[in-house]
């Protein structure tokens, strides 16, 4: 009977679920994208490392506040953890700068770093050509450089890089590798823009002098980099003859971190978004009670016939509210189609992860229902309070 009186009046039928509908597709879809979104930002930036601490001098820059200079690391520190910290994959020391490389009537401007072979474990690097930095040859201050992918790209094109030598500033470099290519980071970066050379001969023979910018750590994936963090402050304020209570001239920052405050902002913007996107569900609740009580005007006569031959008034508020349940329901259903097509087209479009969530789909349609049935009890308690004496009367 439900389906038939929407069938009567169909396409006044349609216009009420469109509200129901809307806000369905709005919320699974911008769930979707969100959940998305998340994993995309938790790939991005675990491509920079896992498990990746970085120690850096100076106190952590905070928003708008200016950047304080500190005393830089130098190989000793990075020594001293290498040795003293238990849990501890990989220990790279960093000193990069920015550089004009060229080879033959090309050059290219990138980012020349100069560090240890342990930076490729950090940093999740992997050699597609060549070979990577012996320990001889890490202090000994050869000029070798390992290429990435773009910088490849650029000077040599479709041409063998392995054993040529380009110019690095002004020093003449030969090359021992090339990287795989692991493409874009976080925020844009080009993680294939990147010569790797020794890091002695990078401070001999480039920064001129013996600093350490950085300092890389992998932490080992049995232990926690929260408890590998406090190990690190707490030895790097040794060595830096740190007074108790006076702040540090140095921060850990710890890539797991910056994933959780990522996807926690992620997750945040997307509930926001569902919930004014569930407003739509409400405003489709109201539509579907003024559609029900118009319905109970039309068919006063109906109702009082019913009423009339035996029909008790519970039974007749049970026709309107599955009348409505119906009408929601629907919408609900095509609500979440709407909404997974939407939300394939535009993870696609956007080069994000699909990933669907079954409990948000199921909530977002129960939800539905209930709103119909809580807007439609209203209409449907007028109908079952008809005289029928009145209704049969009514024109």
């Amino acid at each position: 009977m439900a389906l038939r009186a929407i069938r009567r009046n169909a396409m006044r039928s349609f216009l009420t679920m469109l509200g129901i509908v809307i806000g369905v597709a709005a919320v699974v879809s911008l769930v979707t994208i969100g959940e998305g979104a998340s994993q995309q930002v938790a790939s991005e930036i675990g491509a920079l490392g896992e498990n990746l601490l970085t120690v850096r001098p100076g106190a952590e820059r905070r928003p708008g506040g200016p950047r304080q200079a500190a005393e830089g690391f130098d190989l000793d520190d990075v020594a001293a953890i290498e040795n003293e910290i238990s849990g501890i994959d990989h220990v790279a020391p960093t000193a990069s700068s920015k550089q004009v490389v060229v080879y033959g009537n090309t050059n290219w401007s990138t980012t020349v770093t100069g560090t240890t072979s342990d930076y490729l474990g950090c940093r999740g690097y992997s050699m597609e050509k060549g070979k990577i930095f012996t320990k001889a040859e890490d202090e000994g201050g050869r000029p070798l450089c390992i290429l990435g992918a773009t910088v490849v790209k650029e000077l040599f094109g479709d041409n063998e890089a392995l054993g040529q030598r380009i110019r690095v500033g002004k020093v003449s470099c030969q090359v021992t590798g090339t990287l795989v290519s692991k493409g874009q980071a976080a925020m844009g970066m080009d993680q294939d823009d990147i010569v790797l050379m020794p890091i002695r001969a990078f401070q001999r023979r480039i920064a001129g002098n013996d600093d350490v910018s950085s300092i890389e750590v992998s932490v080992n994936e049995n232990r926690t980099t929260s408890v590998v963090r406090t190990q690190i402050e707490s030895l790097m304020r040794e060595r830096r003859n740190t007074a108790h209570g006076a702040a540090d001239d140095f921060h850990v920052r710890d890539m797991q971190e910056i994933v959780s405050a990522m996807q926690e902002t992620s997750s945040v913007l997307t509930i926001l978004l569902s919930a004014i996107a569930a407003v739509s569900l409400l405003v489709g609740g109201i539509g579907i009670m003024n559609i029900m009580l118009v319905s109970v005007t039309e068919r006063t006569r109906e109702i009082g016939i019913r009423l009339a031959i035996g029909a008790t008034g519970r039974e007749v508020m049970l026709q309107f509210l599955v009348e409505a349940a119906v009408l929601s329901g629907l919408g609900g259903i095509f609500g979440l189609l709407l909404g997974n097509t939407g939300a394939v087209i535009a993870t696609k479009a956007l080069g994000l992860p699909y990933s669907p969530s079954v409990f948000i789909a199921a909530i977002a349609f129960v939800f539905s229902v209930f709103v119909g049935i809580t807007f439609g009890f209203l209409p449907a308690r007028k109908a079952a309070r008809l005289n029928p004496m009145e209704a049969l009367r009514y024109e």
